[in-house]
């Protein structure tokens, strides 16, 4: 009998909450994004200091959307981070900075809820720029273009989850460092 009950009562839900669920919309839209930018080292030092570059970060997206849980996004965005100059923080004057425009393409899945939504993003894409590496262990600093993979996860939140908070994540693939930025955003429709 409590299994009946249980199933009565999910399907139940799944009836009247079915008209709601838009996890994303389906048609075409601008994303605008920006955040706390942040560059780290692909190495961990064995002193205490995490030595990082904090700065700005921005993102455009053009959201094309399939399906209420996948949509494809190519995207531009600009990172600029610098490391702390503080003797005390960073005594040893390690460097972690990044001054990049970057694009590429993604694909996101969304979870199909509605007021909030999880999401997962990953594609790929290339950081056009510079990036200067200085630590114990590294010392690198290279110009020009460099291929790099998003991995991006947040919330859509809202009544048709059109803000969203997240965390992107741009691992470079031929530098000695990562990039990436804590993001607040707003879609904007074009149908």
């Amino acid at each position: 009998m409590n299994l009946n009950l249980r199933s009565f009562i999910i399907m139940l839900f799944t009836c009247f909450f079915s008209s709601l669920i838009q996890g994303q919309t389906e048609g075409k839209f601008i994303k605008a994004s920006i955040g706390f930018g942040s560059s780290t080292s692909h190495y961990e030092e064995e002193n205490p200091e995490i030595i990082d570059g904090f700065g700005f970060y921005t993102q455009g997206e053009y959201i094309i959307g399939i399906k209420k849980w996948f949509s494809v996004r190519p995207y531009a965005g600009l990172i600029i981070t610098s490391t702390d100059e503080d003797k005390i923080r960073n005594p040893q004057n390690y460097k972690v900075e990044t001054k990049a425009f970057f694009l590429g393409g993604k694909v996101r899945f969304c979870a199909p809820i509605p007021w909030v939504a999880p999401f997962i993003e990953t594609g790929i894409g290339a950081s056009i720029g510079s990036f200067e590496t200085y630590t114990e262990y590294v010392n690198e600093k290279k110009s020009g273009v460099v291929a790099h993979i998003p991995i991006s996860f947040g919330l859509a939140v809202g009544r048709k989850n059109n803000i969203e908070l997240g965390i992107s994540f741009y691992s470079n693939l031929s530098t000695e460092q990562s990039f990436g930025g804590f993001t607040a955003g707003y879609t904007f429709p074009l149908d």
